[in-house]
């Protein structure tokens, strides 16, 4: 049952990040070894860790394409789905590629300085396929890159057993978790395959976990090397993520997800309850937290979290994260919730909320979170999968100083100056750069300066 505790009673160490075990030594030699010997480092891994080694990585355009009509004639509604959430995504994305302008400003007489917006050329995208095959991740993660005119973009996703290999596989008892059908076709999820193919993927490789990582920052001889990778995925990939910056740009480091509720008494119960377990059936150690200032309708949230319970497919799961580290929180103020939010810096902050003067408040006050969902029918859900939002968000307080997956992450901001001779700017700027070049003393610089006069 969720822990239900008063404000006084929160530790203060429950606002810090959480770290869930050191994995860097064994990432580290993953990616030595994919750099030091490419595929076929690929594949030793692919054997050791996953369902099906493939002899060769590319998943061939047709089968994705295959996959899309597959989906499209077995399950039209799940197909729609994808259409209309890339559609969302693409017209967000492109509203905030529009958000950045270039420009060229006279600061000066003759001191032209300006920026420019450009795209990264390729741009690696992983999409996780574990327990839950995330077909959203391709959409999220694909569609602010293409806003953002990335050229090339390389998907990769841990592999399946190609349909024609399914019956060899069968056969010899191979194609699963420690005994992995060796030298078959690439083949991936087919629910990921197809959202790749309506997203307009073009090179799709069937290579999970930090090895994947390791071959887009480096490169091997099937897998090109990119300049940006985003996309989430278990403690390793994270790991590889981290390892690999510098290399190459990531989004960020993300970790379980989380949900911060605050909620008033026009809160309904069954929602608040559905909104938090839809956050802990992601993982045992997800984190679902509500703030409120009515012990009442704290006890009807929980009483409806274990009806809801009763019923939940993914209920061992959700249960875990509940009891583990779910919360309730009474606070004296929702204004003491907005505290506790900044604080805590949640992945997606919920107000549940009746519209008007004191939601409008609480919004101002809250300033740290991945994605904020205001009122009772902005259902975070609606965030993960069809709003045009981006669902890769920041966890673990790293809100506090970064938002989510954007078109931003595929953006270069880069500066520009132009300058005119004998002008009072190339005049001042000159004279200056001597003087702070004598005072670093670095006589080449001020040198290169006052040459020019």
């Amino acid at each position: 049952m969720i822990r239900i505790l008063k404000a006084n009673e929160v530790e203060k160490d429950w606002f810090s990040g959480r770290v869930f075990g050191e994995t860097n030594q064994t990432v580290q030699a993953v990616i030595g070894d994919v750099v030091q010997n490419g595929d076929a480092a690929l594949k030793k891994y692919g054997q050791m860790f996953d369902v099906s080694a493939p002899e060769s990585l590319l998943i061939p355009e047709s089968e994705l394409k295959a996959a899309a009509e597959k989906l499209h004639k077995e399950h039209p509604e799940t197909y729609d789905a994808i259409c209309y959430s890339h559609d969302l995504a693409m017209k967000f994305a492109l509203c905030q590629k529009n958000s950045f302008d270039d420009f060229e400003v006279e600061l000066v007489p003759g001191m032209f300085t300006g920026q420019k917006t450009i795209p990264v050329q390729k741009a690696g995208v992983y999409v996780p396929a574990g327990r839950f095959p995330l077909v959203s991740t391709v959409i999220m993660t694909v569609t602010p890159a293409q806003a953002a005119g990335v050229k090339e973009i390389v998907l990769c996703t841990p592999p399946r057993v190609h349909p024609d290999d399914k019956a060899q596989a069968e056969k010899t008892g191979t194609g699963v978790p420690g005994k992995p059908f060796i030298g078959g076709k690439p083949y991936a999820d087919e629910g990921i395959m197809a959202a790749a193919y309506i997203c307009g993927v073009k090179k799709c490789y069937a290579c999970g976990g930090s090895q994947a990582i390791a071959a887009m920052a480096y490169g091997t001889e099937s897998i090109p090397a990119v300049d940006v990778i985003v996309g989430p995925g278990n403690k390793f990939v994270a790991a590889a993520k981290k390892q690999v910056y510098g290399q190459v740009g990531i989004d960020m480091v993300a970790g379980p997800t989380e949900v911060f509720i605050i909620a008033d008494e026009s809160a309904n119960p069954s929602w608040v309850a559905a909104d938090l377990l839809a956050q802990a059936e992601h993982d045992v150690v997800a984190q679902p937290v509500l703030a409120t200032t009515s012990i009442e309708f704290a006890n009807k949230v929980s009483e409806q979290i274990e009806e809801q319970l009763k019923t939940l497919p993914t209920a061992q799961t959700a249960r875990a994260s509940i009891d583990n580290c779910g919360r309730i929180i009474i606070v004296d103020s929702l204004e003491q919730a907005a505290e506790f939010a900044n604080k805590k810096a949640p992945e997606h902050l919920e107000l549940a909320m009746e519209e008007g003067e004191n939601r409008d408040k609480i919004a101002s006050l809250v300033t740290n979170y991945g994605s904020l969902f205001v009122g009772h029918y902005s259902a975070e859900v609606f965030g993960d999968y069809a709003a045009g939002l981006n669902h890769t968000l920041p966890t673990s307080g790293s809100a506090r100083y970064t938002g989510g997956l954007s078109v931003r992450v595929f953006l270069k901001t880069v500066t520009t100056l132009r300058t005119s001779k004998d002008t009072e700017g190339m005049i001042n700027s000159a004279n200056a750069a001597g003087a702070l070049g004598d005072a670093e003393g670095l006589a080449a610089h001020a040198r290169a300066a006052r040459i020019r006069l």
